[in-house]
């Protein structure tokens, strides 16, 4: 089904959990054109073929020219490349700001000289230690750390970015919009086989020590409450902003995410406990499975700080590009833990929501 004509989508992070995915649904719903870069396609190599589908393998920080060529020749600019692991932000700070930020900044600078628009993604982080009971995109304080938290960086970096792309929007020649994606989850997300502990998101962490019997490790008791939402929610959000119709996303930001869905970690812990125990081959394992409470200090280092809760409000995806999440968050563990435990991938058997 077309539901926009056609255009050339440019997406670097292609094989990335949210490009890949986002991808996918392109090809499969609308008829237009993209182009995608990473540095690895183990995630796409089901439709790596496709004939409205070009692959390269290129790195965002050295294949910079290459990369200005397909700004100037595509219509809509999707730059999914960052470091997005709390890990890192305290381990390698300078790396992240190297790529999230730097490589970053570039992209939209070319976008700008092109006249081309760019579809960001910020980050529900953004909002840091917002004070509201729900994040709004327009209205809420974006509330950060001291600065020997080095945690905040991304979350810094990532507002810095918002802030440069909506000046160029309004005082230069770009095109954009900016989304804020809330604890998406689904398969894909990370390997859950070879994880180092702390290195990929609670979801995948929490589903690889079970596998391994391992505990479960909960950071500061497991206490903080996150909105998680399915991927392929997400991805239909991210669909709609792309489609534009009638320029109703233009200059625009929107949270997107499951506000209905909102549980602890712990909470998240307990269900991912429990699906396992209904996988024959793993259900011992999930009966002996462990939860310990470690700090957030033990777990991450000297520069971690988390907060207790992020929510959003969603009243402007509803209002403006007609869209809602539908997935519950047992359905979207289910799906999760079918992709990595019985290599069932509900995309490509055609399981739909």
């Amino acid at each position: 089904m077309t539901i926009m004509p056609s255009k050339k989508i440019f997406i670097l992070g292609v094989n990335g959990f949210i490009g890949s995915s986002l991808a996918w649904k392109i090809l499969n719903k609308t008829d237009w054109e993209i182009v995608g870069m990473d540095l690895s396609s183990n995630k796409i190599e089901h439709f790596i073929e496709h004939e409205r589908f070009k692959f390269f393998k290129k790195n965002i920080l050295t294949d910079k020219d290459w990369i200005e060529s397909q700004i100037k020749e595509c219509d809509v600019i999707v730059p999914l490349v960052a470091i997005a692991t709390p890990t890192l932000y305290v381990k390698d700070p300078l790396r992240v700001y190297e790529l999230d930020y730097e490589a970053n900044a570039d992209i939209v600078k070319k976008c700008d000289k092109y006249g081309k628009r760019i579809v960001f993604p910020s980050t529900s982080e953004v909002y840091g230690m917002c004070p509201d009971s729900d994040f709004d995109e327009y209205s809420s304080p974006l509330v950060l750390g001291p600065i020997p938290k080095e945690r905040w960086i991304y979350s810094c970096i990532k507002q810095m970015l918002d802030r440069l792309i909506w000046a160029y929007g309004n005082h230069g020649n770009l095109k954009f919009t900016l989304f804020r994606p809330f604890n998406f989850i689904g398969p894909k997300l990370d390997d859950i086989t070879a994880p180092e502990e702390g290195s990929s998101r609670v979801l995948t962490q929490f589903a690889h020590n079970i596998i391994h019997g391992k505990p479960i490790k909960l950071v500061d008791g497991g206490i903080q409450k996150r909105s998680f939402t399915f991927i392929d929610d997400g991805i239909e959000c991210l669909l709609k902003i792309l489609e534009n119709k009638n320029g109703c996303a233009d200059g625009k930001i929107f949270n997107i995410g499951n506000p209905y869905m909102e549980f602890s970690i712990k909470e998240l812990a307990e269900m991912l406990v429990e699906l396992f125990s209904e996988y024959p081959e793993y259900a011992e394992r999930a009966k002996n499975a462990k939860m310990e409470s470690v700090s957030g200090r033990e777990y991450y280092g000297e520069g971690y700080q988390d907060v207790p809760r992020r929510m959003p409000s969603i009243k402007e995806a509803e209002n403006i590009l007609g869209w809602k999440p539908t997935t519950d968050l047992r359905t979207a563990l289910k799906l999760t833990l079918d992709y990595h435990l019985l290599k069932k991938d509900y995309e490509l058997v055609g399981i739909s929501k």
